[in-house]
């Protein structure tokens, strides 16, 4: 793939609860990814209060990177991962928002093949998506691996994509991997988009796909390999997939 060249700016969204140990390491891929493609950049970490420490290594971080790079935007408690991207959207300043876990579930490296594929066909949203082999539309220089996941047990994985082919089959979004969270999107196109959310926890991916599809944004996706979170627990239990099936039926009636 050929490096993608840019004047734009892309601010990256870190929502963070209890991060202390991946913060770090995943602001230095982001900032190496950046940096090696030429490409000027922002993160906006929004922090809901972790207790861990949290907070004080991203005032570490902004010493080390500059209060340009790296801006630190906590919130008093847990209060959703949708608010903690309207929040964090106050303080972005590029012209493309790039919204992804700090859990380094996400890899920065997939990045540039985002803002390719973007630029080719001048896409409004680019999702990473677990479940295709090839960048859609077509990018004929791609160099991307086969999405899929690593970490995860038979059961999970049976789990997620059970509840894809489920929401396909229900609302037709046009995209193979609606839970993802890996995503750029124009900032106003973003904004747009979470005027108009309603939903809550893992819903609030999904309706953000079929939102942009009802609104007519033009949408690729690019596979990404998904690694499970490499310190702390996962947030996923009973009452998310209890939520996420009500969330489909929801969406089905009333976007």
């Amino acid at each position: 793939m050929n490096p993608p060249s840019s004047t734009s700016k892309y601010s990256v969204i870190l929502p963070t609860y209890n991060e202390r140990k991946n913060l770090p390491i995943i602001i230095w891929l982001i900032a190496k990814t950046f940096t090696e493609h030429q490409l000027d950049w922002e993160i906006i970490v929004v922090d809901d209060a972790s207790p861990d420490g949290t907070q004080e290594i991203a005032k570490q971080l902004i010493g080390v990177y500059g209060e340009d790079r790296i801006l630190l935007k906590p919130r008093a408690g847990k209060l959703g991962l949708g608010t903690a991207y309207i929040h964090g959207l106050n303080f972005c300043t590029g012209e493309f928002v790039i919204i992804m876990d700090a859990d380094f579930s996400h890899h920065p490296k997939f990045i540039p093949e985002f803002i390719k594929l973007q630029q080719t066909y001048n896409l409004d949203i680019v999702t990473g998506t677990r479940y295709r082999k090839t960048p859609t539309p077509r990018l004929a220089d791609s160099v991307t691996p086969a999405g899929g996941v690593y970490g995860w047990d038979v059961k999970r994985k049976l789990i997620s994509r059970g509840a894809n082919i489920f929401a396909d089959t229900v609302l037709s979004p046009g995209v193979s991997d609606l839970t993802g969270s890996f995503r750029l999107y124009r900032l106003p196109v973003l904004r747009h988009i979470i005027s108009l959310a309603q939903s809550k926890g893992y819903v609030f991916q999904m309706e953000m796909m079929v939102r942009a599809q009802a609104l007519g944004y033009t949408v690729g996706e690019v596979p990404i390999t998904f690694v499970d979170r490499i310190y702390g627990d996962s947030k996923l239990g009973a009452d998310e997939i209890v939520g996420y099936a009500k969330g489909v039926f929801q969406l089905f009636a009333g976007v």
